[in-house]
């Protein structure tokens, strides 16, 4: 039986669309269970009342808490993902989602972005390995990157971005001076992530755009992919 459960931060009867909040955090040696206090949860609550302020009350957002702490070759986050996303197609049926990440929250949503019902994927500092890839056509995706991200790799994250690229719309947004606890620019991180998730559901017009999502979302390409700096 799968132990993850979802936290709802808004649940309109009949919403415009979904978005589905994954956090990181890796495993600890004896204590596998995830806890809502730990501080790779915490620092996804803002991310996800960002997203539904600028939902302005048309979204369903919810946080994910995966099952088990960390990523092993039984259970991964990718796993929780997809039980959430089973979550959500039960209780509104065929809605369009949004997947927003963390680190291996990240990772994970990039790799579950082939789920049925995804429509867009924001990874923010993702940890990935440079063999990862996804099964993204057709579905926008948002990079966010601090430079100064010493846990996650940013050289990792932009390759990553150029390859996805080969198949569906990349935007990859560079924070100088952020870490990856997203803590000095977290603000940033939030608005980046609200607002491509909210533009990609509900249409960008519904919506003011920052200037760099705006020029993710026109296509600012450079070698495959739209890049910007924060």
């Amino acid at each position: 039986m799968n132990q993850a459960r979802l936290v709802t931060i808004h649940a309109p009867h009949d919403p415009d669309g979904v978005v589905v909040v994954l956090h990181g955090g890796a495993s600890r040696e004896g204590n596998p269970m995830v806890s809502p206090a730990q501080l790779s949860v915490l620092r996804m609550i803002p991310v996800a009342r960002r997203i539904s302020q600028t939902g302005r009350g048309r979204l369903a957002v919810f946080r994910l808490l995966n099952s088990t702490r960390g990523w092993d070759a039984h259970h991964t986050p990718v796993h929780d993902a997809a039980w959430a996303l089973a979550r959500v197609q039960e209780t509104y049926g065929e809605r369009p989602v949004s997947l927003v990440g963390h680190s291996l929250g990240g990772r994970a949503a990039i790799l579950a972005g082939d789920q049925r019902g995804v429509v867009s994927i924001v990874a923010l500092n993702p940890w990935v390995y440079g063999s990862d890839t996804g099964n993204l056509h057709g579905r926008p995706t948002l990079i966010v990157h601090g430079l100064d991200d010493r846990i996650a790799s940013a050289e990792k994250s932009a390759a990553l971005a150029r390859r996805l690229a080969a198949h569906t719309e990349v935007g990859y947004i560079a924070i100088p001076g952020a870490k990856h606890a997203m803590l000095r620019h977290g603000r940033q991180f939030e608005t980046y992530a609200a607002q491509f998730a909210a533009a990609t559901l509900l249409g960008r017009d519904a919506l003011r755009l920052s200037a760099p999502v705006s020029a993710v979302l026109d296509g600012a390409i450079l070698d495959g992919a739209a890049f910007v700096d924060g």
